[in-house]
């Protein structure tokens, strides 16, 4: 049948057909999509940070980032988030959802509609159908076969805006992708960390409790022998009480630091067995990333996502733009009829039509007021963008000064725990030669221990604000694919 169509096409199809194909490259109404200018700033914060702070600064985020904490258990544990996680399952299906619907979209707008058409149909007809007078009636099959074809010129470009914004929507779709691996690895980082603090400020805080109990013991036994009074005896009991009553606390949240790692690696609490890490285990990095805030654009995934959403505003503003405009349709059918399946391919079977409509807006209020609102759309995506610039610009702040005031808090608490350590080994050797007595040491034994509580906590906050500058610069989003699929034209003008 096609062979047939092809042998008898009019030349009028033809020239529909080459007029489309020139036509498609008018310009598309509407504003073209640039991409925003980088902040005119240098650095972050008003002031050069000390180089204790940021020691070592390279450019740019290595894309397995977690790895310069030198934890291979840490690392395992990252990828198995980032393989059997359920929210970066649902938002790469999500992002497959999007590139498909550009896919479908632009399948039925950049090419030509061709459906083919075969019927066949049993008529009754009357005189008074042709005209005539009588009561004739003529009973007769009627067959027919043919190709149909429409296509939209798409003129003034709306048809291509509107495929632009589902391209940029995709994009925003692999930038949010890219985002959430950046913050299921920062959410793992962070709570190992977190597990590993409260798992060591545990055993500090049961060495405390075991020397008060042992200084109670004591008191009890002197007050026994009326060597002491008994406010002593409710003072250290007091003591231990508090004492024990904060342990419940850090155990909660070290249980719940294991729940949270067991979901975000994929499975259920029950089913989980990670054992707490140690603050032994890892090392600050030797060089943290720091990129000048004209390149932080380019790497955050929020900064990009935001930009594909002023991408898609734009090319929704041509979209609403192009309505404003004259819309061609053009359409063409090629067939035969016939009274007998017979004749159907038969001479003098040829049917065929070639059809344009052009429509022209004279009067829709809507409109106008449609593309008043795309504008506003638009025009809120660009302070949307800026906004999120700023933020991202605070957060790099912020935690540079985090690491600022962690170096100093980490230098004052080494400091004070070598000290209580040295006051213990004195203490100690003054008891073995009889110098001190074994309450003095247990007093010894628990300052060295809340000190060495406040020494954990500090070590603690250090590596997690190391980690967040790195989810601050971006964690590695270029070293990863493009968000644009090959699927995707690259050039949308």
């Amino acid at each position: 049948m096609m062979q047939y169509f092809k042998s008898h096409l009019p030349g009028g199809i033809s020239w529909l057909l080459l007029g489309a194909a020139m036509l498609t490259g008018c310009a598309a109404t509407g504003p073209d999509f640039k991409t925003p200018d980088a902040p005119a700033v240098e650095r972050y914060t008003r002031e050069s940070l000390p180089r204790q702070a940021v020691p070592g600064t390279g450019r740019g985020v290595a894309p397995e980032w977690w790895s310069a904490f030198g934890s291979a258990r840490l690392d395992k544990l990252v990828e198995q988030a980032l393989r059997n996680s359920f929210t970066l399952a649902a938002a790469e299906a999500t992002l497959r959802q999007a590139r498909q619907v550009y896919v479908a979209q632009a399948g039925s707008t950049l090419y030509p509609t061709v459906d083919a058409r075969l019927g066949a149909s049993r008529n009754q007809a009357n005189a008074a159908s042709r005209g005539e007078n009588g009561n004739q009636q003529t009973l007769y099959n009627l067959y027919n076969a043919g190709v149909a074809v429409s296509y939209n010129l798409d003129l003034s470009g709306g048809n291509r805006r509107a495929l632009e914004a589902l391209a940029a929507q995709a994009d925003y779709q692999a930038f949010q992708l890219a985002g959430a691996r950046l913050a299921l690895a920062g959410n793992i980082v962070t709570t190992v960390f977190g597990q590993a603090q409260l798992d060591a400020q545990i055993a500090a805080t049961e060495a405390i409790l075991e020397a008060q109990q042992t200084q109670l013991d004591i008191a009890r036994q002197r007050f026994a022998l009326g060597a002491t009074g008994q406010a002593d005896v409710l003072g250290l009991q007091t003591q231990v009480a508090q004492t024990r009553a904060s342990l419940p606390p850090l155990r909660n949240r070290l249980e719940q630091a294991d729940h949270l790692l067991a979901v975000l690696t994929g499975q259920a609490p029950g089913a989980a067995d990670n054992p707490p890490f140690a603050l032994a285990d890892f090392t600050l990095p030797a060089r943290l990333p720091l990129v000048v805030p004209s390149e932080l654009v380019r790497q955050r995934p929020d900064i990009q996502a935001s930009a594909a959403l002023l991408h898609a505003a734009t090319a929704q503003y041509g979209v609403a733009v192009s309505r404003l405009y004259p819309q061609v349709d053009l359409s063409a059918s090629l067939g035969t009829q016939a009274l007998t399946s017979g004749a159907l391919f038969g001479p003098g079977s040829m049917i065929w039509t070639l059809a344009g409509q052009l429509a022209q807006p004279l009067f829709n209020a809507g409109l106008k007021a449609g593309a008043s609102a795309a504008e506003a759309g638009l025009q809120a995506a660009g302070a949307n963008y800026r906004q999120t610039v700023l933020e991202a610009l605070r957060n790099v702040a912020d935690t540079l000064r985090q690491l600022d005031n962690d170096a100093q808090a980490l230098q004052a608490q080494a400091a004070a725990d070598a000290s209580a350590q040295a006051s213990l080994d004195l203490v100690r050797q003054q008891y073995q030669l009889g110098a001190a007595n074994y309450l003095q040491l247990l007093a010894a034994q628990q300052q060295a221990q809340q000190t060495r509580i406040g020494l954990i906590a500090a070590q603690a906050a250090r590596l997690a604000d190391s980690a967040a500058l790195y989810q601050a610069m971006g964690g590695g989003m270029l070293a990863g694919p493009l968000p644009s699929d090959k699927s995707q034209p690259q050039n949308m003008e």
